[in-house]
This record gives C-alpha cells, sequence and structure tokens, in this order.
C-alpha cells in the first residue's frame, strides 16, 4: 500500500475518533449540566457511529495485511490508533458514568 493511501487511512481514522470522543463528552455533559438523558444517548449513539467508520478504516488495514499487502506503520498510522482505542474507551466509559448519574 503506498504512503498517500497510508495518510488517507490514518487521517480517516483520526477525524472520525477524534468525532466519536467528541460526541462521547458532549454526551456527559448532557447529563452532568441538564440531567438530559435522552440528548446523551443521541451524542453516543453518534459517537458510536463516528467510532465504527474509524474501526472499520482499521479494520480493512488488517485484512489487507493480512492478504499479503504491505502496511507500512508509520508515525501517523500509530497516532491514529491512539485517538481510535481513546475514543472507544471515552466512549465506553462515559456510557457507565451516565449510568451512574442515573442512580
Amino acid at each position: 500500500m503506498d504512503n498517500t493511501k497510508m495518510e488517507e487511512i490514518s487521517m480517516v481514522i483520526i477525524a472520525n475518533a477524534g468525532e466519536a470522543r467528541g460526541l462521547a463528552f458532549q454526551a456527559l455533559r448532557a447529563v452532568r449540566d441538564d440531567s438530559d438523558y435522552e440528548k446523551a444517548k443521541e451524542y453516543i449513539d453518534k459517537a458510536n457511529e463516528y467510532s465504527i467508520i474509524a474501526h472499520k478504516a482499521q479494520t480493512d488495514l488488517l485484512i489487507a495485511g493480512a492478504n499479503g499487502e504491505n502496511i507500512n506503520v508509520d508515525v501517523l498510522l500509530v497516532h491514529s490508533q491512539d485517538h481510535l482505542m481513546t475514543a472507544m474507551l471515552a466512549i465506553e466509559l462515559i456510557t457507565e458514568m451516565i449510568e451512574f448519574y442515573k442512580k
């Protein structure tokens, strides 16, 4: 896989993971500041949509590597993986925090 394609994939992961993380924190603020659980659910649902897009890009890379394509792991790709894992963790933890607020 050429460097331009790898950069594009990395940026897809970064952009979508960033949106997912931001939406997860908006969900938390909706509950913390306004007790708006309905809005929080909307934010979490949207965060999950962005997370899925980022995760699909990552999965496509894994499949390409498994099919024998040369995947050049560079700093940008590693950075994108950090963003994705942070977003996924934020969504999971914030979802749990919202449940605590409900109680």
